[in-house]
């Protein structure tokens, strides 16, 4: 190596050295941290997620089996509702200029069940489904209509009359005595991770989400005090009970509204996440659930998979875990690399059944849409977060 060249050498590894000085400064005195981003080239495509998500929107609402009365259709854990909440991160991040015809259809859908709530009828019925179908159908689908329009409203600024009525109607269906005190009755189908006999409680959280997530300060409100400590209550109450995939949705609840939990707890459930981290840098859905089977004795898939990691990852991004964290670095890398270069989506696999003993390929891919929808979010990693706690 000649003279000049040893300099330039020399230069580039003291600036090197400067720049990683910096950025170490910065992660870890930093009040506010940023919102992670990897610092791996960005490789994945916010167009072909979009393309994936509307594509199964639309299957969604016209299949047969997700119809309701009054020509409404059912909202799902699995694809409606994250769909709502992921798809206007990509709308932003396309630069559109307005709401795809899918979403526009799925808010039209939320906001004519929350004005007909008194006429339409729930999503199942005690006569077709078995005992108390129809109150875990209101008590669910309150609160999820809620949290899709206050998540549309957050983008405005301002509660609309038809979001009030959603929490007025969330309210109404929210146990006020016995063991469900200050939740609300989720559906159940025996079905891992959205309509199992645990499910309450995840229910309870998203409620505290759509809480913290709507604007004008709602949850100061001053009529709605007693009925939000007795959900603080309930889900401080079950705490140890719960699996680590129903304490993550807490962390996410507890990003929006500020003294859910206390910053032992917050610490606790942020180390338990990263401890299950997988040595790829993704997070596998069976290992959040603890000792659930699938019902058709297929064993469970222990890979690391889109829904686990987007979930995981985007829940510690709403807690403030700074950008400089080696273990969210990770996952960050692992969604990027890891979209289906064709599809567009996530992989995501059922706690069910395999895909063999599904009704068919569009039923197998339910876990794909939520997956494909968090891994959005997490990546991003555009929704505004509420925490009073700081690292």
């Amino acid at each position: 190596m000649n003279a000049v060249a040893q300099r330039k050498a020399a230069l580039a590894g003291t600036l090197a050295a400067a720049i990683i000085g910096i950025s170490s400064y910065l992660g870890t005195t930093a009040a506010r941290p940023t919102v992670a981003k990897t610092s791996e080239p960005r490789s994945w495509n916010e167009k072909y997620a979009a393309n994936y998500l509307d594509q199964r929107q639309d299957w969604w609402m016209e299949w047969p089996k997700a119809k309701r009365d009054h020509e409404t259709f059912c909202v799902s854990c699995h694809t409606a509702l994250p769909y709502a909440l992921a798809r206007p991160a990509l709308s932003r991040a396309l630069r559109e200029r307005t709401p795809s015809s899918q979403e526009r259809s799925l808010l039209e859908n939320v906001t004519k069940r929350v004005r007909l709530w008194n006429e339409v009828a729930p999503y199942y019925s005690d006569a077709n489904y078995g005992a108390h179908k129809a109150v875990e159908s209101r008590g669910t689908e309150s609160v999820l209509n809620a949290l899709i329009l206050a998540s549309k409203d957050a983008e405005n600024g301002q509660l609309s009359d038809d979001t009030r009525t959603a929490f007025a109607n969330m309210w109404a269906e929210q146990q006020i005595s016995g063991n469900n005190k200050g939740t609300w009755l989720w559906q159940r189908f025996g079905l891992e991770p959205w309509e199992a006999d645990d499910s309450d409680y995840y229910g309870a959280t998203l409620a505290a989400v759509a809480i913290g997530t709507a604007p004008g300060n709602y949850r100061a409100t001053p009529e709605i005090q007693s009925r939000l400590t007795m959900l603080r209550e309930y889900l401080d109450r079950e705490y140890a009970a719960q699996m680590s995939l129903n304490r993550a949705s807490l962390l996410w609840a507890a990003a929006k509204l500020p003294g859910l939990i206390t910053q032992e707890q917050r610490n606790a459930i942020i180390t338990e996440l990263l401890g299950k981290q997988q040595a790829d840098g993704g997070w596998s859905l069976s290992s959040l659930v603890g000792e659930w089977k699938r019902a058709d004795g297929t064993p469970q898939e222990t890979k690391s998979d889109g829904y686990a990691t987007g979930l995981t990852v985007f829940t510690l991004e709403q807690s403030w875990i700074t950008s400089e964290n080696a273990e969210l670095k990770r996952g960050l890398a692992w969604l990027a690399r890891n979209q289906d270069r064709t599809e567009g989506s996530w992989v995501g696999y059922s706690l069910n059944r395999n895909k063999q003993h599904h009704i068919s390929p569009e039923t197998a891919s339910f876990m794909s849409d939520a997956a494909t929808a968090y891994a959005v979010l997490a990546l991003t990693g555009t929704e505004s977060r509420h925490s009073d706690f700081q690292r």
